[in-house]
């Protein structure tokens, strides 16, 4: 949907951005500890995405790796956020819940609805379960997409296709651990 902004437009945005303050890594979760390493095979933290897993491309979610989940974890459980977008709040691009903690990572692609393995999927902003692929407007400038893991001391409680209001308040009631991965993305 942003993509197909004019340049000129995404360009008199550029000043208009969510901002990394509102994420739920720092609005909400500031004091959870961290410990959580989460990388990915497709790009390294503060790096471009690979077009492959934007509206610029097939549009699959990045394959992603972790490490140094907690003794006591009962279920793990991602969300990912655009800091940039030019919205009053952070777009939500994907929120997966009731993750495996004796899981390793998700595979590409993983974060769909119809993946054999894929974890529960919550909503992201347009209302549709899975992974929204990075769409910034052009001329808009980079976008920090923040993929945030948390370690749950208990699964989360939710019904259906939880959306992040829903997704924020479990994961607040139970996070004992984090972890972040930021990748980049830009349109000219």
């Amino acid at each position: 949907m942003l993509e197909k902004l004019p340049h000129a437009v995404g360009a008199a945005l550029s000043g208009v951005k969510a901002g990394l303050d509102r994420t739920a890594w720092h609005a909400e979760f500031a004091t959870v500890p961290g410990g959580l390493a989460l990388t990915s095979p497709a790009f390294a933290d503060g790096a471009a995405i690979p077009a492959r897993f934007t509206a610029d491309g097939p549009g699959l979610s990045p394959p992603l790796a972790w490490s140094g989940v907690p003794a006591g974890t009962a279920a793990l459980a991602l969300l990912v956020e655009d800091a940039d977008s030019p919205t009053p709040k952070p777009v939500v691009h994907a929120i997966a819940w009731h993750v495996d903690p004796g899981r390793a990572g998700l595979d590409e692609g993983e974060l769909a609805p119809d993946a054999p393995d894929a974890p529960d999927l919550g909503r992201n902003t347009y209302l549709r379960a899975g992974w929204l692929p990075p769409d910034p407007p052009t001329g808009h400038g980079p976008h920090r997409y923040l993929f945030q893991l948390y370690a749950l001391k208990a699964p989360l409680d939710l019904d259906g296709t939880p959306g992040r209001t829903a997704f924020l308040d479990g994961v607040r009631a139970g996070a004992i651990a984090r972890g972040l991965l930021t990748g980049t993305y830009e349109r000219p």
